[in-house]
């Protein structure tokens, strides 16, 4: 099978042609027809993410969308022929997206959303898993709550507004002046990214603060997410907590702080069948029309990798998929 693999830090795509692997007991074998291009894939590819434990040469990518080719022993949920898709390599060691084939943990992989294409639903599963687990096991979001999303328009922010809103929520979000109709398209409050906590706070809580409030940014948003917060029965959520950070703030709240990380069950192997349920229930949201990625307007094939990465690197409007 062909692979497209970085050798070096910020090096070329090279074509490789190699075994086709065999899926063993409780793995499949997809036929990969779109792989996703995160921030995170272009830090591996520039040898600046140690948290995710690819080392070089690799094949990058994490998320993908394809069909089930083969099953290995054992594995009943999966048939050859359906359509999979979910955050099954790219980390850790494992085989990345970026292939004609990869063998994948069932565990991590749900049926495709019937009312979207590959293209589509290759660039959900990072970014939704990361949005779930913050607001639906991290902080309990439910109907009536206010939630505020750091950076709506950016991928896990664009499916954390969609997540809140299906469950009810009053959804307010931190965005740039030329991406506000993005977000309103959605049924979110739009907020200026520059404008200072106090104020927001004042007019669109009458000073309480929010009930959630999902940082995706980290750095100094994570610290105006401390002051943005409710007293006592607040909660601040994090993807990017990784700096040093004064909890004063969140202290004289008495509200309460979680993180996210979204690699752990690909790392350690553990809690991987939730990653698989919470994309199960997300492609239940994309079929309800509740769920949907906001994909940028070029299209990529597989002589594009190079161009699809740094397009991720450099910034932009929606998510880079690699059609392959």
């Amino acid at each position: 099978m062909k692979t497209y693999v970085v050798e070096v830090a910020n090096g070329p795509f090279r074509e490789m042609d190699v075994m086709k692997p065999e899926p063993g007991p409780g793995q499949v074998l997809v036929k990969i027809c779109a792989s996703g291009v995160n921030p995170l894939d272009t830090k591996i590819r520039a040898g600046e993410a140690r948290h995710a434990r690819q080392p070089l040469p690799a094949v990058l990518g994490l998320d993908m969308a394809g069909m089930v080719e083969t099953s290995g022993p054992g594995v009943t949920a999966f048939q050859p022929g359906d359509e999979v898709f979910g955050m099954v390599g790219g980390v850790g060691g494992l085989q990345g997206t970026l292939a004609e084939f990869v063998v994948a943990d069932v565990q991590l992989l749900a049926p495709k959303p019937k009312t979207l294409t590959m293209r589509q639903s290759a660039a959900l599963p990072l970014v939704t898993i990361t949005a779930w687990e913050g607001l639906v096991d991290r902080a309990g979001v439910h109907a009536g709550q206010t939630v505020l999303v750091h950076a709506g328009a950016g991928g896990v922010g664009y499916a954390a507004v969609q997540i809140a809103l299906a469950r009810g929520a009053k959804v307010f979000t931190t965005v740039s002046d030329d991406k506000r109709s993005i977000v309103e398209a959605l049924g979110a409050i739009a907020i200026d990214r520059h404008a200072p906590v106090e104020e927001y706070i004042a007019e669109h809580t009458g000073g309480e603060g929010f009930d959630i409030v999902y940082d995706t940014l980290g750095g100094p948003v994570l610290d105006a997410s401390f002051a943005a917060v409710k007293r006592y029965t607040g909660h601040v959520v994090s993807c990017l907590g990784w700096g040093a950070h004064s909890l004063a703030p969140l202290s004289f709240r008495a509200a309460t702080y979680s993180g996210v990380f979204t690699l752990l069950p690909l790392l350690t192997g553990v809690q991987r069948r939730h990653h698989g349920n919470i994309l199960q229930r997300a492609a239940e949201l994309a079929e309800q029309n509740q769920l949907k990625p906001l994909l940028a307007e070029q299209h990529f094939g597989p002589d594009e990798i190079a161009e699809a990465y740094d397009a991720v690197a450099k910034g932009g409007k929606g998510k880079v998929v690699v059609e392959l």
